[in-house]
């Protein structure tokens, strides 16, 4: 026909009960599998869609999270993006860029770890010194600033790689794996050096780690691309041994060819 009828919920939607337009993947040939999925653009107003009450998250508060409810939701045809059965390949296709786009978020919460502990450290006084003077605390700084450093590096150099058409499925994974986790453990240190103050919203420091956790879980958990990598690194070394032992098999083979066309050209006899 002209059209398809949607039904069920889909939940975790960031910008739900705001968003005008959607990308929705739904399953047009259950027996199918993955090649049974297929991706919709669902406009807000449509017939039989509707939005779940916003959901009450532990941070990323700014941004609105909701469930999307499908009851007889009629889509036309002419909304199908990609073909029909081909979801998978437009999900897929944007997952890498996502990640990487994503890994910003940690680069801007440990740099606000940073901005907000060293101005504190500099006038807090404990025993009439000031608290950043203390090589424990100094230490904490050391290693905020190096995470932050380390992931700036690792963020930037993979986009200027994509930028260039190399997008590797490993490290856009990897990117938003290792900043996301050292965001968190930058957003832990910041609640130490403040101390008791670290942990009243008076300050941001809870808000940062309360956000910082959610990169740990969205678009994948830390343990599927720790997965992603680790396989591909595996595959990856296992190709290259093949590739390797078909080169030294062929070695040998490639030698007593030559020294036959060598002995023919000299005039000398030959064998083989």
């Amino acid at each position: 026909g002209d059209r398809y009828i949607l039904n069920g919920t889909k939940f975790w939607i960031t910008n739900g009960p705001d968003a005008d337009v959607l990308v929705v993947y739904a399953k047009t040939d259950p027996k199918a599998g993955p090649k049974g999925i297929t991706a919709f653009i669902v406009e807000k107003g449509m017939k039989g869609f509707t939005t779940s009450p916003k959901l009450d998250k532990l941070g990323m508060r700014g941004s609105n999270t909701c469930e999307l409810v499908f009851e007889d939701c009629e889509v036309p045809a002419e909304n199908v993006l990609g073909q029909e059965g081909k979801g998978v390949y437009v999900l897929m296709s944007g997952l890498d860029l996502e990640r990487l786009v994503l890994a910003g978020g940690p680069l801007g919460l440990m740099q606000a770890c940073l901005d907000t502990t060293l101005p504190y450290v500099h006038t807090r006084k404990q025993f009439g010194t000031r608290i950043g003077e203390f090589q424990l605390l100094q230490a904490k700084v050391a290693d905020m600033y190096t995470k932050l450093s380390a992931s700036r590096a690792y963020v930037y150099a993979v986009g200027r790689a994509c930028d260039q058409g190399h997008i590797s499925n490993k490290d856009c994974a990897g990117v938003i794996l290792y900043s996301a986790e050292r965001a968190t453990e930058c957003a832990l240190d910041a609640i130490q050096c403040l101390g008791g103050n670290g942990y009243i919203n008076d300050y941001p420091t809870g808000r940062y780690l309360r956000d910082a956790k959610l990169y740990e879980i969205g678009a994948g958990t830390s343990e599927i691309r720790r997965m992603l990598i680790g396989k591909e690194e595996v595959e990856c070394y296992m190709r290259t041994c093949y590739f390797s032992l078909d080169i030294l098999l062929s070695f040998p083979i490639v030698c007593c060819r030559t020294r036959i066309q060598q002995g023919a050209l000299k005039g000398q006899p030959s064998f083989g």
